[in-house]
C-alpha cells in the first residue's frame, strides 16, 4: 500500500484562487500535505536511484510577499539542508498540468559540468529519451520544448547558455496534463514517478 495519493481538481484548483494569504492557506492545507507523502514514500527509491542519500524538500515559497505562487513541487536532493544548488529531481504542478522533472536552477555550480558533458554525450543522451518529455530552461514558467521538437540548434544554444550565463538553467522531464493527473491513484502516480526518474537518471549522471 502507498502513502502518496494522487491529486484531484480541488488540488489543481488552489492556482485559482485569488491573493498570496488566501493561495497560500488553500495551498497548504490541500496540496502540501501530498507532496510531504510523495516525498517520504519515494525517497528510499530516488535514493537507491542515485546512489547515495536524497533528502526531501518540500517548497514552502517564503520569500513570497505579494505574488501568490503559479506552482509549487516537492525536490529530492542529496543534502539536507538544501537542493536548490544541486541537480535534483522533482514533482509539481502548476493549474494546468503535472511535471516530473530533472533540474540544474541557477543556484547550482554544476550547470557547466552537465553543459559539457551533454555536449560530448548528446546523440546517445537525446537517443534516449522519449519523445513526449520537454526541456524548459526557465523553473517559472509553465512552457517548454517538446523533446521531439529540439533541434540540434537549440541543443548548441541551451549548451552554450549554461556555460556563459550566470542564471542559466535546465530542466527535463514529464508533463502530466491536469485531466490525465486526476486520473492517477496514488499508487499509480508513484509508478509513474518511478519510471520517469529511471529515463532521468543518465542526465542527472551527467551533472557531476
Amino acid at each position: 500500500m502507498t502513502a502518496a495519493t494522487g491529486f484531484t481538481e480541488q488540488d489543481f484548483d488552489v492556482f485559482s484562487v485569488n491573493g498570496l494569504e488566501a493561495r497560500m492557506e488553500a495551498l497548504i492545507d490541500r496540496v502540501r500535505p501530498k507532496l510531504t507523502a510523495l516525498g517520504e514514500e519515494m525517497a528510499p527509491f530516488v535514493s537507491a536511484l542515485a546512489g547515495e542519500e536524497m533528502f526531501v524538500h518540500v517548497a514552502k515559497h517564503a520569500r513570497r510577499t505579494v505574488n501568490p505562487p503559479i506552482d509549487t513541487w516537492v525536490a529530492w536532493a542529496a543534502n539536507k539542508r538544501g537542493y536548490k544548488a544541486l541537480p535534483h529531481f522533482e514533482v509539481g504542478m502548476f493549474g494546468t498540468h503535472l511535471f516530473v522533472i530533472f533540474a540544474i536552477i541557477y543556484e547550482s555550480p554544476n550547470k557547466t559540468v552537465f553543459a559539457n558533458q551533454l555536449e560530448a554525450k548528446l546523440k546517445k543522451t537525446a537517443k534516449a529519451l522519449p519523445p513526449n518529455y520537454y526541456w524548459s530552461t526557465d523553473h517559472m514558467s509553465p512552457e517548454g520544448t517538446l523533446h521531439r521538437d529540439m533541434s540540434h540548434e537549440d541543443f548548441a544554444q541551451l549548451i552554450q547558455k549554461l556555460k556563459q550565463v550566470k542564471k542559466a538553467e535546465v530542466m527535463c522531464g514529464l508533463r502530466i496534463p491536469r485531466e490525465e493527473a486526476i486520473q492517477l491513484n496514488g499508487e499509480q502516480l508513484v509508478q509513474k514517478v518511478e519510471e520517469t526518474f529511471e529515463t532521468l537518471l543518465p542526465l542527472y549522471k551527467l551533472s557531476f
